[in-house]
């Protein structure tokens, strides 16, 4: 008797600036494990690992290979947007791999623990065009809490990584799809 072969996990991009935690391998596991609890196969940036001999501009270059080809291969990015080095801004690279994904028509989820909208997190002072940041630039008021090149691109869930998967296991179920057909 042949059976029919099960469907793949959908594979899920685990972008965010968690590569830079201390316990950052360790997180990265607890990632990946979750992924699995909610039915998705997790791929964590510093599974691949830069051959030992290269130096840091080869080995930067190979690192931006090996994501953007995790990317490529994934179905889903799943992203950490919450505020990095500052308010209001996440990793850099968290918003290119985002960027990068919505070119490819990736699906993207975002998630952050950050409460608000921009123009009421940034430090920011009145300004006859808007709010103007301590740099002495506008801070965008759209009501979003990201950017909205960010906010617009994604699924953006409050809250932690898993709370994230749980909405994405959710919100990939048929009724959960059939819901947003028909609230559209």
């Amino acid at each position: 008797m042949n059976s029919a072969p099960l469907p793949r996990r959908p594979r899920i991009y685990l972008a965010g600036f968690d590569v830079f935690r201390r316990d950052a391998r360790e997180h990265g596991a607890r990632l990946v494990a979750w992924c699995e609890e909610y039915g998705f196969e997790g791929v964590y940036p510093l599974d691949a690992q830069a051959p030992a001999n290269l130096e840091s501009p080869r080995k930067a270059a190979w690192i931006y290979r090996a994501n953007v080809d995790a990317i490529r291969a994934a179905d889903i990015v799943m992203a950490n947007v919450s505020d990095f080095r500052g308010p209001g801004e996440p990793d850099s690279g968290t918003a290119f791999e985002i960027g990068y994904a919505a070119a490819l028509g990736k699906e993207i989820w975002a998630y952050t623990s950050d409460l608000g909208t921009l123009v009421e997190r940034v430090p920011s002072v009145p300004d006859a065009q808007g709010r103007v940041c301590e740099r002495g630039y506008l801070v965008e008021d759209f009501g979003l809490g990201k950017n909205l090149m960010i906010a617009c691109a994604a699924h953006l869930v409050q809250g932690d990584a898993r709370a994230c998967l749980e909405a994405m296991a959710q919100g990939r179920t048929p009724q959960a799809r059939a819901r947003t057909q028909t609230n559209q």
